[in-house]
């Protein structure tokens, strides 16, 4: 990873907008599956807002790329349009951006639940070492514009026929209540071991 560098885009970042855009509509059409496809201007908002991660080569060269968006007044946050250039794949650079975004995501919005949708198997591993687990979609955000947002996927169809329910697509989310609750869990049983075992020896 040291011939590139991960980092929370800026506005200095904008004139990478067109060939980001461009990234991503290519690998649509090349995996004929589901990447929602945006605009220049909404990608170049993303990254003067600094809700996006972007990947350079040491020379300035787009590596990869991805931000962050959120659905149901804050309630939920999802990392999309995850894009690494086909020349640079196999640096892990993948994990290292989505690991960013990630953090990004709850450094920005610590009380939100992380959501996704992807077709890929990659990424699915990845958000799986995050803390992500597959749910229904159900126990995604119900906000209107995010399905919407899913017009320009190729499987669109399948999933308005769905009802929003299916799709081709795997639904994946990291709850940070849930993450407490298993901690706490987890301590309160590491406890329970711990008197246990403490009235079973006798310290001096």
């Amino acid at each position: 990873m040291d011939k590139f560098v991960v980092s929370v885009a800026d506005a200095s970042h904008i004139h990478y907008a067109e060939q980001i855009c461009d990234m991503i509509a290519d690998s649509a059409e090349k995996r004929g599956t589901g990447i929602a496809r945006r605009s220049t201007e909404y990608v170049q908002g993303k990254l003067a807002d600094g809700k996006s991660v972007i990947a350079l080569t040491k020379s300035g060269k787009l590596a990869g790329f991805c931000y962050i968006e959120t659905w149901g007044h804050g309630k939920y946050v999802a990392n999309s349009g995850l894009i690494v250039n086909p020349d640079y794949r196999n640096n892990g650079l993948a994990q290292a951006i989505k690991a960013r975004a990630f953090k990004l995501s709850r450094e920005k919005y610590p009380d939100a639940k992380l959501f996704g949708l992807t077709t890929s198997m990659a990424v699915m591993k990845i958000n799986s070492d995050l803390g992500y687990r597959p749910v229904a979609f159900s126990e995604l955000t119900d906000d209107e514009a995010f399905w919407k947002g899913c017009s320009s996927c190729v499987n669109y169809d399948i999933l308005t026929r769905k009802n929003h329910q299916h799709c081709l697509c795997t639904g994946m989310l990291y709850d940070p209540e849930e993450k407490k609750r298993k901690w706490k869990q987890r301590s309160k049983k590491v406890q329970e071991k711990l008197m246990m075992w403490k009235q079973k020896v006798q310290i001096k």
